[in-house]
């Protein structure tokens, strides 16, 4: 688009800087910053003017970790790059990194192929590429390099789910040294797969079978070890390493043990872990199936040490693990049989607000907020200064945010194709009035404005985190 849009008035907020300043949009970009009130600010003119008096000023959100209509357990995530798309753009989240999937005895660029096919034309915002990588053979290692030369920068792998998706030590180390050659960035689905597995079968055998025995079985101890396993095989293989969704005390200092003898090693959580706990795997009449994700919710004393590894940046981003299944129908699927629950929650709308009451709560401060949601999940995987800043050159994608006004999470409200809410009846303070991608607005005062096509793919530099 092309024309002047002036944001006056607001409270800038990054994670480097807090400036009350009018922004300067420009052909899809930030042009200019300037203190408000000045009379450099003062001389601008622009086609749209925004008010923002008395609201925050922020990067939109970068969700690096998303799954819109990924294939798992007999049945697909219940939202589509669309629906995906929009819902995030309604919770303050400008770019989402999904996961293209490489299936066993097909290529990389197979799997990739088919996501931009599912993606293409449909998104409400920008949009990259992760790849998972099922199948580590010497054509796969091959293939890496040419997806980092075109901007797929980084390789999810597990040490979960034998049978699907899962790789064992020596394919895992294969994968990390074509990363240190070729510069792309390992990511570790960290848990002990093999020993879950038979922990899941006598659970079943005992008629252990509701959904509070997924957490039991898939055990802290078995993430822990896991985290430290791929922490040394990365270390062998001179390779970073991103562990995703952490979630268990004994993983975070796993990584803090790293990072403190300096190796290039990160770490993320998300809101569930943060937020929600056992209790919520433990609700009766199967709606604990709701809460059943791998790695699992923890026992509530695990959040106090993921918000400290968030304060001491041993962890460095929240992302959302956004794959979401409905309870009637999907999650119902495992019933009788916990192992059979799909395992996904939804969360790609609730992330910004909820990491604002974070802000509110006294967890983190407002600059940390931006930079764990916006800021560094941009620099880990290769966007910034483009994604996840407010900055003369950088995309024009920003948010006005309400930090006064008060909402209440729910499925009647919410806007991802999902027929519950993990976060149901609770009570936030923040909320997102208005939304520009790319300088267009998607969200104008809480009416969608946006369209499924909007979102461009956004190719990726490597990882701009390392030491």
């Amino acid at each position: 688009m092309s024309g002047r849009t002036l944001i006056r008035g607001g409270l800038v907020i990054t994670a480097s800087d807090e400036l009350h300043a009018d922004v300067l949009i420009e052909d899809g970009r930030v042009a200019a910053l300037a203190a408000s009130g000045t009379s450099a600010a003062e001389a601008w003119t622009a086609d749209r003017t925004l008010d923002a008096t008395g609201k925050y000023v922020i990067p939109g959100g970068v969700d690096a970790h998303t799954h819109m209509e990924l294939p798992f357990g007999g049945t697909f995530a219940s939202d589509t790059f669309e629906t995906g798309t929009r819902a995030a753009a309604w919770g303050g989240t400008t770019t989402i990194v999904d996961f293209a999937v490489q299936s066993v005895g097909h290529t990389l660029r197979e799997g990739l192929d088919a996501w931009h096919a599912k993606a293409e034309g449909n998104c409400a915002i920008d949009y990259g590429f992760h790849m998972i990588v099922s199948d580590v053979n010497q054509d796969t290692l091959k293939e890496m390099d040419l997806l980092v030369q075109e901007g797929v920068t980084s390789f999810k792998q597990f040490m979960a789910y034998p049978g699907v998706f899962y790789s064992d030590d020596g394919q895992i180390l294969r994968a990390m040294q074509r990363s240190a050659e070729n510069g792309g960035l390992i990511m570790m689905h960290a848990e002990n797969g093999i020993a879950i597995d038979v922990l899941v079968e006598q659970a079943l055998a005992r008629g252990e079978t509701d959904p509070r025995y997924h957490g039991e079985v898939r055990k802290a101890l078995l993430e822990a070890e896991a985290t430290h396993r791929a922490i040394k095989l990365a270390q062998v293989a001179g390779a970073p390493l991103y562990v995703v969704h952490v979630s268990a005390m004994e993983a975070v200092a796993e990584l803090a043990r790293a990072r403190d003898e300096g190796l290039n090693v990160f770490g993320e959580t998300c809101p569930q872990y943060l937020f929600l706990s056992t209790d919520n795997l433990a609700e009766p009449d199967f709606e604990g199936s709701k809460y059943v994700c791998s790695t699992p919710l923890r026992p509530r004393e695990h959040q106090a040490k993921l918000w400290q590894g968030l304060r001491t940046n041993d962890l460095q981003a929240v992302s959302t693990d956004h794959c979401p299944f409905c309870f009637v129908g999907q999650k119902e699927l495992g019933r009788g049989d916990f192992s059979k629950i799909p395992n996904g929650l939804p969360g790609v709308e609730n992330r910004m607000d909820l990491l604002h009451q974070a802000v509110v709560d006294g967890h983190i401060s407002r600059r940390r907020w931006i930079e764990i949601a916006c800021a560094t999940p941009a620099r880990m995987f290769g966007m910034y200064p483009k994604k996840g800043t407010i900055a003369p050159g950088a995309d024009a994608d920003i948010v006005i945010y309400d930090p006064h006004a008060e909402q209440v999470m729910s499925a009647r409200t919410h806007h991802m194709n999902v027929d519950y809410s993990a976060y149901e009846g609770k009570h936030t303070t923040g909320r997102v009035e208005t939304v520009l991608s790319r300088g267009e607005l998607v969200i104008t005062e809480r009416e969608y404005t946006g369209h499924a096509g909007h979102g461009a793919y956004t190719p990726r530099s490597t990882c701009q985190y390392l030491n």
